[in-house]
């Protein structure tokens, strides 16, 4: 409960007009400051009503595509025997959800027993969200004191967006390989498509690779070898930290947002070449899927990309602790698998950590959401910095695409041109 101190001054006001009137023997200003003084004494000795209320909220839609707005139905009962001139509540709209139409709001009056109605609607987003508790502010009568609750809904109805995974893209791979058939060339000689070498035949090979027209030419035998082609385990590493969550425009999505719509979609590219994929993310909550491929592992990488708490929409309260979380890391990566690596690069500590995986034994491979602009000098050193961090990376061998403003897919295919 605190004083709202709508009727502060009142009391000065009317000491001033009642020491008036009496020295100007005014019967009217001295009836005028008697009147203030009792009012200002009401006002302070007022008290705002008891609260006792009952919440009780519905959507239209719990599981949502995105970008398709959801109503949301909030009703509200006195359940006190207090009757309640000004009442006035705010619902817990969830941060990551943007009201599209409506007002969460409600000012009102409420007699015991009685009930009123808000309505109003959100943009679903990806991720699952939950409602906070809704607000109740009641004042007295002259609105000079007020107090202030948290009133939780009778039942919470949580609104779950889960983007489906679709992809028309792909990218390409190091040469890190697991000794599984895939379609990842190799350098190691054997049956394949792309040429290798030629050596003298052995018992037993093939027919198929005998480079026949040398046997023309010479009468010698020898076996022609192709680059073998082998699957690729793959770990797609999501910078999900604090940093992470940068924006050219208050209108344009997060790189962390725009990281995980291009995990997903490079999820179903790698597994289609059957190339055995986890997710994992750097973040303060661990996040940790191991590399695999079929259609329960796929389930899985959707939910996960869509409700783990590590990967929300908006930015972690809770601290990033980098000893604790890399060294978990290393702990599960399996030493053959490759890291594909989606971080805007908004500062050097990612980059060294990317160099020291690299070194590692884990080829590193980088997408990177590029969350600047140039529009104030602030914003254009920013920009130098991340490309002078782009250009590191380059350096020390580990191939970078900078994605900007265009598709993935466009962004995938200058990356794998410029390589």
């Amino acid at each position: 409960m605190r004083r709202t101190d709508r009727w502060r001054g009142v009391s000065a006001l009317a000491l001033v007009a009642g020491a008036a009137g009496i020295l100007t023997s005014s019967a009217g200003l001295v009836l005028v400051g008697c009147v203030g003084v009792v009012f200002a004494g009401l006002a302070r000795a007022a008290r705002p009503p008891t609260t006792s209320l009952a919440v009780e909220r519905s959507v239209s839609n719990a599981g949502p595509e995105p970008e398709e707005d959801v109503t949301v139905t909030v009703n509200i009962e006195n359940t006190g025997e207090s009757f309640l001139a000004d009442l006035r509540v705010i619902d817990g709209v969830p941060s990551a959800l943007a009201v599209a139409s409506g007002s969460p709001r409600l000012a009102t009056t409420l007699r015991p027993g009685g009930t009123a109605t808000l309505s109003y609607d959100v943009t679903a987003a990806r991720g699952r969200h939950a409602f906070e508790p809704a607000l109740a502010i009641v004042r007295d009568a002259s609105g000079t004191a007020e107090r202030r609750s948290e009133v939780a809904a009778t039942t919470e109805t949580p609104i779950t967006c889960v983007p489906p995974l679709d992809s028309s893209t792909s990218i390409a791979l190091r040469n890190q390989t697991i000794g599984q058939p895939g379609r990842v060339l190799t350098d190691i000689g054997g049956s394949g498509i792309a040429f290798h070498t030629t050596r003298e035949y052995r018992p037993g090979d093939p027919l198929s690779r005998i480079d026949w027209n040398r046997k023309a030419k010479t009468g010698g035998l020898s076996t022609v070898d192709f680059r073998e082609e082998r699957a690729a385990a793959v770990v797609v590493l999501i910078d999900a930290r604090e940093e992470a969550y940068r924006a050219p425009g208050e209108e344009r999505a997060s790189a962390v947002e725009r990281s995980v719509g291009a995990a997903g979609a490079l999820y179903v590219a790698l597994t289609g070449e059957e190339n055995p994929t986890g997710i994992a993310a750097l973040a303060p909550e661990s996040c940790w899927l191991a590399p695999g491929i079929g259609t329960t592992h796929r389930a899985r990488v959707r939910e996960l990309l869509a409700t783990h708490p590590a990967l929300s929409p908006t930015p972690p309260d809770d601290p990033f602790f980098p000893s604790i979380r890399v060294r978990r890391l290393h702990r599960r990566l399996p030493s053959d698998a490759q890291l594909l690596v989606c971080s805007p690069l908004c500062d050097d500590y990612v980059v060294t950590l990317l160099q020291r995986l690299d070194a590692a034994g884990h080829r590193v491979t980088v997408l990177s959401p590029d969350p600047t602009s140039e529009a104030t000098p602030g914003q254009r050193v920013a920009h130098t910095e991340r490309t002078l961090r782009l250009s590191t990376l380059r350096a020390a061998g580990i191939p970078v695409v900078d994605w900007g403003a265009e598709s993935l897919a466009a962004a995938l295919a200058r990356g794998e041109r410029s390589r």
